[in-house]
């Protein structure tokens, strides 16, 4: 199994809304920095409580609407955490109470609910969102009132608040890492397919930089909107472009994807001479596309159902045991039941659930995921191996790439002139959300 080192790469989009498949949508506009300049307080406006016996969460994901068929799986795997943590005591003697709102996979509606779960309910902390424009929604709300959110879901970087900790990859820890492998080992020429929205043709803008650099060329680029399923032109240009074989990376989200991979294997566009590498694909989708028009394409993540590790076959058998024996576990999933840890680990130390204090206790924190061993860093992302899976006859992935160990996570793009160059460190009032890493 080859090997790649740490490279630097951020996209800018996001993850996210899906109808019978994940869907990912990002809010077009601003970007949000979390910069000292932008920040606003060290406390909530409201404070969190923990009276009584009990300590108050809040899960804002949603659990109707297009998104809530990858969203509950979310929570599904928050709630399993929070009640493995309950049966083993509590965190500082007291059970967790999750207090669960609905989204509705609506994007005001995450605002609202963010709200009302800080100023109502009077929660610690809230665990939440899928889509960028979910969390772009609700981070006015964080942090005009100083408050914490824990977010789980692979994003386009470009953002780095003290008021968010991200616990999904950075675009370094999947993209640019698959695109490399690509190129080492399937070939040079590439066509680009995407949903027609921010995440994919940022993120195709940055791979055409990457192949440039690299030695690769980029033959085709389409795109086509949201849930589209007449995928037809596309697959002629790709025939037409590829003539004698070469790559497809597949940003394509939701149902898209299910015309796509059938018209691919129909036209005969199979993965011995077209592999196709998707980021959008996890177990839930290979076994509601079909494994049939999936199997020998790959996908990028940080973990598959198929890591070996004995903290992944307690994770997943713990799954199955409450939801059912024919689940499965995904990237999302395990992002979100690992960040319940991390958080609960930060209050013991902290010695209190009070913001401030969890916060700078969250930095350093490490855990020994069901993925592996990652640790919660000065910008707020955790450090995370990066996988590359083959989808196989059963649905599932076989693992033949990895990295040596955890990658560091750069959420500042790293080839977008406006912000090569730049970190964020908020153990540092003097850095914080964007500083310039001085050049040695």
């Amino acid at each position: 199994m080859s090997k790649l080192g740490r490279r630097k790469f951020l996209l800018y989009g996001s993850a996210g809304i899906g109808t019978s498949l994940l869907l990912k949508a990002c809010a077009n506009g601003e970007e949000t920095t979390g910069s000292p300049q932008t920040d606003t307080s060290d406390t909530a406006t409201t404070p969190a409580t923990t009276s009584g016996d009990t300590i108050k969460v809040g899960i804002l994901h949603s659990l109707s609407g297009t998104m809530a068929i990858s969203e509950t799986t979310v929570v599904e795997a928050e709630r399993l955490a929070i009640e493995e943590i309950n049966a083993a005591g509590g965190v500082l003697g007291k059970q967790i109470e999750p207090i669960i709102e609905d989204g509705a996979s609506d994007w005001p509606t995450f605002s609202e609910k963010a709200a009302k779960l800080i100023d109502q309910d009077q929660v610690v902390t809230v665990f939440g969102c899928w889509t960028s424009a979910s969390r772009k929604a609700v981070l006015p709300v964080f942090e005009s009132k100083g408050h914490m959110l824990w977010y789980p879901v692979q994003y386009e970087g470009q953002e780095c608040s003290r008021n968010i900790f991200y616990t999904g990859a950075a675009p370094n820890q999947q993209i640019e890492p698959a695109v490399d492998w690509l190129l080492e080992n399937k070939g040079k020429e590439f066509f680009l397919v995407g949903s027609d929205y921010v995440f994919p043709r940022t993120a195709n803008t940055i791979i055409k930089e990457q192949l440039k650099a690299k030695g690769g060329t980029v033959v085709g680029e389409d795109y086509i909107p949201l849930g589209d399923t007449e995928v037809t032109p596309i697959i002629t240009k790709i025939r037409g472009a590829l003539r004698n074989g070469g790559v497809i990376f597949n940003s394509l989200n939701g149902d898209s994807n299910v015309a796509f991979f059938k018209q691919l294997q129909g036209a005969g566009l199979g993965p011995d001479r077209y592999p196709t590498m998707s980021v959008s694909i996890a177990e839930e989708e290979v076994r509601q596309i079909g494994p049939e028009y999936l199997v020998g394409h790959y996908a990028s993540w940080n973990y598959f159902q198929t890591v070996e590790t004995p903290q992944n076959q307690k994770f997943v058998e713990a799954f199955r045991a409450k939801y059912g024996q024919d689940r499965v576990t995904n990237d999302p999933m395990e992002a979100a039941y690992i960040m319940v840890y991390l958080w609960k680990q930060a209050v013991e130390q902290a010695g209190t659930t009070d913001l401030e204090p969890v916060r700078k206790a969250a930095i350093g924190q490490k855990l020994d995921a069901p993925e592996g061993r990652v640790t919660m860093q000065p910008n707020h992302h955790i450090s995370k191996t990066v996988r590359i899976g083959q989808v196989r006859d059963d649905g599932m992935f076989d693992i033949v790439w990895s990295t040596d160990g955890p990658v560091d996570p750069l959420p500042w793009n790293q080839f977008v002139p406006e912000t090569q160059g730049y970190a964020c460190d908020w153990t540092d009032p003097n850095k914080g959300g964007r500083y310039k890493v001085e050049q040695t």
